[in-house]
């Protein structure tokens, strides 16, 4: 629950700051599914548990996880707090360039 709350509201900013629909959506899809897809071409084992442990989408998902913690690349609650820092600054963008162009 926790998760989708989040996604949504980085949809949401993300949303405002571009206010257009097709480019919103292929935004937020974007960074939600191209850092895994892009991991899984990189062949660095380091660099690849990097783009696995801040990519928002693998990152917020680590808390559904309830066994074997000591295999994902990040901890279940930092995962979430990752996720809550791309909606917090989605948020944020998206509150300036309301206030800048539209005020």
């Amino acid at each position: 629950m926790l998760y989708l709350t989040l996604v949504a509201l980085l949809s949401l900013g993300i949303a405002t700051a571009l206010r257009h629909t097709a480019a919103a959506l292929t935004t937020v899809l974007g960074l939600l599914y191209l850092f895994p897809l892009l991991a899984q071409f990189i062949g660095d084992e380091r660099w690849h548990t990097r783009i696995e442990r801040y990519a928002p989408m693998s990152a917020g998902l680590a808390v559904q996880s309830t066994t074997n913690l000591g295999d994902l690349p990040i901890g279940p609650w930092t995962g979430l707090g990752v996720l809550a820092a791309y909606a917090g600054a989605a948020l944020l963008l998206g509150a300036v360039l309301f206030t800048t162009r539209d005020a």
